[in-house]
């Protein structure tokens, strides 16, 4: 059962992605977090909005088993294989992210300064939320796809188009990360 409880390794979960994408291929479907929005928005009628969104959406309801397995996945291992030992950080990142106002880093699997509920219902907590959610929308539909629609899916099936967004999607990480991060706290 401790076996459980550990992360699990490159050379099992990789395998299991690609095992998935595999089939999802075989069987001629996509494979994307923004495509099960896409689904959910089609659903809720945001075709009389958006030409965009205007898709048969019963055709992708499949879709929508990956959001229930995906909740599901997670309410299973939040409640039965979480593993609540400290993470071991390098001391050089928990003193960086001391410097950025992140206490006791690597003691919970995300800090509680960024994800903890009394900073999303803070007003600066929920206004990044909202331009969060608005730029990895507007980026996503950008780049015609989300970092694993193009990171698992488009780099498999080696798409040029997938490359290029991979490594858009790397360099606004980075740069979030060292030249917008440290201003939020």
């Amino acid at each position: 059962m401790d076996l459980l409880l550990q992360p699990w390794p490159w050379y099992v979960a990789g395998p299991l992605i690609a095992l998935c994408m595999y089939l999802l291929f075989f069987f001629g479907k996509k494979f994307g977090i923004s495509s099960n929005l896409e689904t959910l928005c089609a659903m809720g009628g945001a075709g009389k909005f958006a030409d965009s969104l205007k898709l048969d959406w019963k055709k992708e309801k499949w879709n929508l088993i990956v959001v229930l397995g995906m909740v599901l996945g997670g309410f299973i291992t939040n409640q039965w294989l979480s593993n609540e030992a400290a993470i071991q950080l390098n001391p050089n990142t928990v003193e960086e992210l001391s410097v950025i106002g992140i206490a006791n880093a690597g003691e919970n699997m995300v800090p509680n300064e960024i994800f903890g509920l009394d900073v999303l219902f803070s007003l600066k907590g929920f206004s990044i939320l909202i331009l969060a959610g608005f730029l990895v929308g507007f980026g996503a539909r950008y780049a015609g796809g989300c970092t694993s629609g193009h990171g698992i899916v488009g780099l498999s099936q080696l798409s040029k188009e997938s490359l290029i967004a991979i490594i858009g999607f790397f360099i606004g990480g980075i740069f979030m990360t060292w030249f917008v991060l440290p201003y939020l706290f």
